[in-house]
């Protein structure tokens, strides 16, 4: 494989960036329900925009819940408290449109046999893991996510009163040979009040935010720190920008170092493999990974509604492997069993613990109910391969 240097950007962004207001309403409502009903299949779709809320999507539970409040709880938690912010929990409209799953779907998912229990639609579905950071995450995404996070702690803890909940950060890597190197340029955009200027806005973020987040060892003296290029974010949030559900799959993601099929995650139940397969890829090729079984390996599997089996499961570990890829394949069928229902039960999936995930990436961030992060297969998969 051909080594080269070149440099690779991902990007993260803040809970109060649109897309990911809707993604934390719709997860919201989906803990919600599993608080209530386990078994509930729910596929919540959210819209905000100036002054609004639209929820709509298919559910079928025997629980009530109250959308409303719950979208409002959650646009308040993120900070949105005020139309001096451009919009307010406590006052925006919300709509709803909710249906029932389809009759036709729910033949191929609920199955007398639970273990039988088939995809919930079809799909190709991948997982990646690398060796480059202590989370077995992309060191591009991995720093990206934790300015956004850091920067929310920040504007939280009320200390600050400039910093608005709208933010997105871009963290660039060069890498040398295939490994990363140094950080050569580091961008964040976020709202702030009007009371800052923009030099003050900027001295404050590089020294107290990207400072304290990327070690030193990382920057150089050509590391480019940019923040707020246009020179002016004051009106942000969903009056600036149209927010939905599932439009930040990326930056759920790998950032893109890693493929994606395509699928989103928030709000959807796990009986949805868009979601809960991907989770299981993502801790397969984790624990993998960690065993030395490659230094970076992705995998791919695919499903077809209503079936169990997955029709196909492939892995590539860009010529780092210890043993073919082919042979780390068959390890993968021997040792996971990769049935929805199964995947739901090794993951714990039916937890209402889906808001959590909803900003700040579903991977790479050790916590307790972050199920796929745990590396509890490490030595079953020394032992299968003989290393």
């Amino acid at each position: 494989m051909e080594e080269r240097n070149y440099i690779f950007t991902s990007e993260s962004v803040s809970e109060g960036h649109p897309d990911k207001v809707a993604d934390q309403i719709s997860d919201a409502i989906l803990d919600e329900f599993l608080k209530k009903d386990p078994g509930a299949r729910v596929a919540v779709e959210t819209l905000v925009t100036t002054g609004l809320v639209v929820i709509s999507g298919e559910v079928s539970s025997s629980a009530y819940i109250d959308m409303k409040t719950i979208a409002r709880n959650v646009i308040n938690d993120i900070g949105y408290t005020s139309s001096k912010l451009g919009f307010d929990g406590s006052t925006c409209g919300v709509l709803l449109s909710i249906d029932a799953q389809s009759s036709d779907i729910a033949i191929g998912v609920n199955k007398t046999d639970v273990h039988e229990q088939g995809a919930g639609d079809q799909g190709i579905m991948f997982g990646y893991a690398t060796n480059e950071t202590d989370v077995y995450m992309p060191m591009p995404i991995y720093y990206a996510h934790k300015l956004m996070s850091y920067l929310a702690k920040i504007r939280k803890s009320g200390d600050i009163g400039f910093l608005g909940p709208d933010s997105k950060s871009q963290v660039s890597v060069f890498y040398e040979n295939g490994k990363p190197k140094y950080i050569s340029s580091v961008l964040i955009s976020t709202q702030h009040s009007e009371m800052i200027k923009s030099e003050e806005l900027k001295s404050f973020i590089v020294n107290e935010v990207i400072k304290k987040v990327i070690p030193a060892e990382l920057i150089n003296e050509n590391t480019e720190f940019l923040v707020n290029p246009t020179g002016r974010f004051v009106v942000g949030g969903p009056v600036a920008d149209t927010g939905l559900t599932g439009r930040k799959i990326i930056v759920d993601t790998y950032g893109g170092m890693g493929r994606h099929g395509g699928g989103a995650f928030s709000g959807k139940d796990p009986s949805k493999v868009d979601r809960s397969a991907t989770y299981m890829m993502r801790y397969i090729a984790k624990n993998m990974v960690a065993a030395g079984l490659a230094e970076r390996l992705e995998l791919q599997v695919s499903y077809a509604i209503g079936k169990a089996e997955p029709i196909s499961v492939m892995i590539n570990s860009f010529g780092t492997g210890v043993l073919s890829d082919s042979k780390l394949e068959e390890l993968v069928r021997k040792s996971f069993d990769l049935r929805p229902s199964k995947i739901i039960n090794t993951l714990k999936l039916t937890r209402p613990i889906y808001l959590q995930t909803a900003a700040y990436g579903h991977f790479g961030r050790e916590l307790d109910d972050f199920t796929w992060e745990r590396l509890d297969r490490v030595e079953d998969l020394k032992k299968l391969a003989g290393i």
